[in-house]
Formats: C-alpha cells, sequence, structure tokens
C-alpha cells in the first residue's frame, strides 16, 4: 500500500483520507478498514527542507558515532556506565550520589519537551529524533537506491519472485541489519567506552555468552524497527505523539495547511471554467510524500511528525502553477485563521520561568557540589575496646569517592574533640581519578571524653591541610564505664 492513490490488496490511503467530516480521526492512516496494516512508500522527498534536514542529521549521525572516541582527561567525553553505576556526562563524573542533579536536570527535560512542543509542536520529531533520522535519512534512502522511488517499490512488491526480486531484497535486508548491527555497537560503546568495545572485539572469547547474546537480541530489535515497525513506533509506542493534544494548542507553530487559501481544492482544469477555487490543485503530492500516509490536508493529526516532506512537495507544485508558496508551513492555526503572529501565552511564560530555575539549580548543584564524596560509618557490629593507655577505641568504614580526573590526597580528622584518627600503616592515602574506594581507621578518644552511651561526633575530611567536606558519625563508650558514671550520679 502506498501514501498516494495507488491500488493494493487492502485499499488506498486515498480512500481514508477522502472521508467527509472529522471521521479521518477515527482511524489510523496506515490501516484499512479491515484491520490489514497498509504498507507505505512514500514519494521520494525532494526541496530545500529536505536538504535542510538532511544536513541536521548528516551532522546527528556523525556526532553519535564520534563522540564515543572524544576523550577529555584520559577518559571518554561521555560515558553511560549503567553496570558500574558512573556517568560521565561532557566531561563531568556523576555517582549514584548526584543521583538528585539527574532527577532534576530529568525534570528540566521534560519541561523543555513540554515548552518546546507548546511553542514549536514536533520539531523535535521531523529533525532529531533518531527515529525519524535513521528511517528517514538512512534506511529510506538506502531502498530508494535499491529499489528505486515509490512507483517502482510497489511493481517491485507486486512482482514475482525472481533474481531480480530476490538479489535486491536480499541486499537490502542485509545492509539493514549490518547498520543495526554497527548501532548497537555504538551504543555498548557508550556503556563500556570505546577502548573496552575494541579490546572485547580483538580478543576472542573475552566476552560472555550473555553479552554476545544481548547484542545480537538488540541488533535483531533495531532490525525489526526500521526494517518493518518502521512508521508505527511513532503512531502506536512513542507517548510524545499521544502527548500531543495536551501540549499542543492553537498558538503552536505546527506544519499546518493554509485552508483559507487552498480551498475549495480545485484541478487547475476547472479553474479556466471561472468556478471559485482555492490554491490548492488537490494534486495529492503532499499525501504521497508523507512518510506515515496521512493528507495534512485534514488538519493536526497524531501521525504528523513534523517532517517537512509536504512543505517541500507543495512549493513544487505552487511553483509550476505560479502561486505563492507557503500552502502547506509551518505555521500556527491562528495565525491561520486570524493572521495574528505568534504570542507568549500565560503556560508558556510560566513553563519558561520554571525552566529557567530547575536549570539554575542543576548548574548551582553540578558545579557547586564537592569533588569528594565520604560516607563514614561506625563498623555494623563492632564494639568499643578500652586500650592500655586508658583510652577508647572505635572501629569505621570509609567510602570516599573521588568526582573528578586527578589523584586527590585524603585526610580525616577529628573535628571538636581531642582524640586521633588512626589509619593502620598510613596518616593520609590516595583516592585515584574517578574511583570509589573503600577502607578502616579507628578513631580514639581519651576515656574521660568517652562519658556517653552513644556520642555524636564530627568529622572534617581534609585535602593537602583544605577542609573539603564534613561528616557526621557516632561513637561509642565502655559499658563499664557507662555504670560507674550512672553509679556515680546516683
Amino acid at each position: 500500500m502506498t501514501n498516494g492513490n495507488e491500488q493494493n490488496e487492502s485499499g488506498t490511503v486515498g480512500e481514508l483520507t477522502s472521508q467527509a467530516g472529522e471521521s479521518f480521526r477515527d482511524s489510523v492512516s496506515s490501516i484499512d478498514k479491515k484491520g490489514k496494516r497498509i504498507w507505505v512508500f512514500p514519494k521520494k522527498p525532494k526541496g530545500r527542507f529536505h536538504r535542510a534536514r538532511v544536513k541536521v542529521g548528516m551532522t546527528l549521525l556523525a556526532l553519535l558515532f564520534i563522540i564515543p572516541f572524544i576523550k577529555t582527561n584520559g577518559g571518554p567525553i561521555v560515558l553511560l556506565d549503567v553496570i558500574n553505576r558512573k556517568f560521565i556526562i561532557f566531561g563531568i563524573i556523576f555517582w549514584p550520589q548526584d543521583f538528585y542533579i539527574f532527577a532534576l536536570a530529568f525534570l528540566a527535560l521534560i519541561l523543555f519537551i513540554v515548552l518546546f512542543t507548546a511553542v514549536y509542536g514536533r520539531l523535535f520529531c521531523g529533525w532529531i529524533c533518531p527515529q525519524t533520522v535513521f528511517l528517514e535519512l538512512v534506511f529510506r534512502k538506502i531502498e530508494y537506491w535499491l529499489e528505486g522511488d515509490y512507483v517502482s517499490q510497489i511493481k517491485l512488491k507486486k512482482s514475482k519472485w525472481n533474481f531480480n526480486k530476490i538479489w535486491r531484497k536480499a541486499f537490502k535486508q542485509s545492509i539493514f541489519f549490518l547498520i543495526s548491527f554497527i548501532l548497537t555497537l555504538t551504543l555498548i560503546s557508550y556503556v563500556i567506552g570505546a577502548d573496552e568495545l575494541f579490546r572485547t572485539l580483538k580478543t576472542p572469547g573475552s566476552a560472555s555468552f550473555t553479552s554476545i547474546l544481548a547484542t545480537f537480541v538488540t541488533a535483531f530489535v533495531i532490525y525489526f524497527i526500521f526494517s518493518w515497525f518502521r512508521e508505527q513506533a511513532c503512531t502506536f509506542v512513542c507517548p510524545y505523539a499521544r502527548l500531543q493534544s495536551v501540549l499542543l494548542d492553537r498558538n503552536s507553530v505546527i506544519v499546518a495547511y493554509d485552508f483559507k487559501r487552498g480551498e475549495p481544492r480545485t484541478p487547475p482544469k476547472l479553474v479556466k471554467t471561472g468556478i471559485k477555487a482555492g490554491d490548492c490543485i488537490d494534486c495529492s503530492n503532499c499525501v504521497r510524500v508523507c512518510p506515515t500516509a496521512i493528507d495534512i490536508r485534514n488538519g493536526v493529526q497524531l501521525e504528523c511528525v513534523n517532517c517537512t516532506a509536504c512543505i517541500d512537495a507543495c512549493d513544487e507544485i505552487m511553483d509550476k502553477v505560479k502561486k505563492p508558496r507557503g500552502l502547506i508551513r509551518y505555521t500556527s492555526l491562528n495565525r491561520i485563521e486570524t493572521g495574528k503572529g505568534f504570542r507568549f501565552t500565560p503556560r508558556i511564560i510560566i513553563y519558561t520561568i520554571l525552566l529557567a530555575l530547575l536549570i539554575i539549580l542543576v548548574g548551582i548543584f553540578t558545579f557547586g557540589r564537592s569533588n569528594i564524596e565520604a560516607d563514614i560509618l561506625h563498623a555494623p557490629g563492632s564494639l568499643a575496646q578500652e586500650q592500655p593507655d586508658g583510652t577508647v577505641v572505635n572501629l569505621y568504614t570509609a567510602k570516599l569517592l573521588n568526582k573528578t580526573y586527578s589523584p586527590i590526597p585524603i585526610e580525616i580528622k577529628l573535628d571538636e574533640l581531642q582524640g586521633e584518627v588512626i589509619f593502620p600503616g598510613r596518616k593520609t592515602f590516595i583516592v585515584e581519578a574517578g574511583n570509589l574506594i573503600e577502607t578502616s581507621f579507628l578513631i580514639k578518644l581519651p576515656k574521660n571524653a568517652a562519658k556517653e552511651k552513644l556520642m555524636h561526633i564530627k568529622l572534617g575530611i581534609y585535602s593537602n591541610g583544605k577542609l573539603i567536606q564534613k561528616s557526621k558519625t557516632n561513637f561509642l563508650g565502655l559499658e563499664e564505664h557507662h555504670k560507674e558514671h550512672e553509679k556515680d550520679e546516683d
């Protein structure tokens, strides 16, 4: 099935889009009345918007494949190591202790999507979304190269299985899977790093069976999405499409048909008869070129990803019939109806203020956080021990996380108390760059200072004599000392 007026066993998209009134909203353009899928064969797009989208898409694809190889301070500039719970975003290291920053950043991202959609509609879907970029600028480009434009593709599908059809289909699917596999390896490099990925590929047997299975399963899923599922991912799976009706309003900038200028639709041969005619000549080129098989002239629809293919197709026809471009264009419904330009609504102003506040908070927490994260706890199950010199000793465990790219010397001291912090065999130690270490140490206090069963003490974490963080923990006193102390009070 095509997205033009071509015919196959399931019917035509033209039949679906020509229904009267608003009935088109009761069905999905790529599914017929019997519930069968209508396979979409979009006409090859061309035009100024398509050329711009190719440039944007190629830039994004280049960044996707290059970023894992970019390094800063000896490490990758981006690493999403969910296995070891270590994340590097543009050279900044984040650990689970920084989860609150991720939560705020995620809220900011959601709010940005809401604000961006309220103002610019689904511009993200048409220009930046990985699904659209890969499908339209990679996989369909290969399809056009091997099978020709939409008419040739339809003929090839309807033709009997012969050598010409077999080799074209087999070669196309092989390329599709190869690209899917390469994309899978690229995504893996974001998780384990490009160096580790190449080390694994060069060393046969180094990868576990589970890792190999997961890699091929992921590759098959990606292959399935782009070779068969295609536009249905946007229509049935993507939650963003479902949110459109909530996020968009009549001031949102979308790809829209100017019905005031275009209606009534009149073929050129009827225009000569002198009847009232709009600029739309009802050529259906905007329908044939649509990758989701909709008729943009019906208005805002769930399936529309704002890819601008219909704009280019319509502009080409307007040039031929010597009428102004822009019958289909980026605009808002209010502008079409009233002629008024974009205006800031209260909703947009509120979203903008909230987004700005969240971005400021994320910046403050990210760049204002300590370079060392210390978690110091009394060793579970350990009791206070009295030493021959009359002091009381407690055992502690410490987790120290270095969030920088440089080793940091660490020393822990007691704050506001006379006593001693003892690390076996050393006084200071080095926390290597980007590492988390666990160690144990003792805190020794004079017996007369440990007068309570449970004391709250403060510790200072120092680096090169400079206080970088404070920590609180508990100190247990001796049970016998407590009893004697209680008797004295009685």
